[in-house]
């Protein structure tokens, strides 16, 4: 098969100058017998609950601090815009921290559309979405253990579908959030990009960060921003109150459409993967 060539601006053909990692595996039993296999399930567990743990304390800290009860203000506190700051910022050190291990997911939704993508097999998907949602169920104990009265009395940090609005307008806030994410994840880790920008494995963390930074401005008001389903299901189980039940499915049905459509779109549209594999004819994107 001749090699894959592209066409540069004075119009020559040359070599491919990046290669597509091949695509993952459907089902690998041999990721079972590896070290590196439960290396990334730790890190994965871990992060998560560093996510969790640091901005759900984030969220009740502010809710007191502005609670007029308690002798707040609206303008005390970090406000909204430091609550998507935390949770931005989180995602940006986390990811740094953890990329070369696990991948750096940190949220169901990404491992999804990464399987989607074919970047990760359904083996490693399913494993990682349980150590992740592990991981935020034991993150959010932890704040609560710390600030169990504030915990309690300002919601837990879950995300539930806030007064004016209704469940049609939560779901497609959820759906768009995570189609954002997502896209980002794969535009920042695309090995053609990769391949031409050194710097960009050093930024990618940056880009994922920022864009969780933006969604939470966007949707903070609406659901308090889920986009993750591991974070909506660590606090609803440990706050455990009816309305945060009723409304979880939001918090998994959009996050995975949203993250299904992203991966369709960056790897079978723009990247055009569907093409490439039946060989009707050469991406030169």
């Amino acid at each position: 098969m001749a090699k894959d060539v592209e066409v540069q601006e004075h119009g020559e053909f040359s070599a491919k100058d990046y290669q597509d990692p091949p695509p993952a595996p459907l089902i690998d039993f041999d990721e079972l017998t590896k070290w590196s296999f439960y290396r990334a399930l730790i890190a994965e567990f871990v992060a998560t609950l560093l996510f969790l743990y640091v901005t759900i304390l984030t969220i009740i800290g502010y809710s007191h601090q502005s609670d007029p009860k308690a002798g707040g203000t609206d303008c005390d506190g970090v406000g909204i815009l430091g609550i998507a700051w935390a949770f931005g910022g989180m995602i940006f050190i986390l990811v740094y921290c953890t990329a070369g291990i696990s991948g750096g997911h940190i949220n169901p939704a990404v491992t999804f559309g990464l399987f989607v993508g074919r970047k990760v097999s359904l083996l490693r998907a399913v494993f990682y979405m349980a150590a992740q949602c592990a991981g935020a169920i034991s993150g959010t104990g932890l704040a609560k253990g710390f600030q169990k009265a504030y915990f309690d009395r300002y919601g837990g940090g879950a995300n539930f579908v806030h007064d004016g609005y209704n469940k049609g307008t939560a779901l497609g806030a959820e759906i768009i959030g995570t189609f954002v994410l997502v896209y980002t994840v794969f535009s920042a880790t695309d090995p053609k990009r990769n391949a031409r920008d050194s710097h960009v494995p050093v930024l990618a963390p940056l880009p994922i960060g920022f864009a969780v930074f933006m969604v939470h401005l966007a949707t903070i008001p609406i659901t308090g921003t889920g986009i993750n389903p591991a974070r909506s299901f660590g606090s609803a189980v440990i706050y455990n109150e009816g309305k945060i039940w009723d409304d979880q499915w939001i918090f998994w049905v959009g996050p995975i459409i949203g993250a299904t459509v992203a991966a369709i779109y960056h790897q079978y549209i723009l990247r055009g993967s569907a093409i490439k594999a039946l060989g009707s004819f050469r991406s030169n994107a």
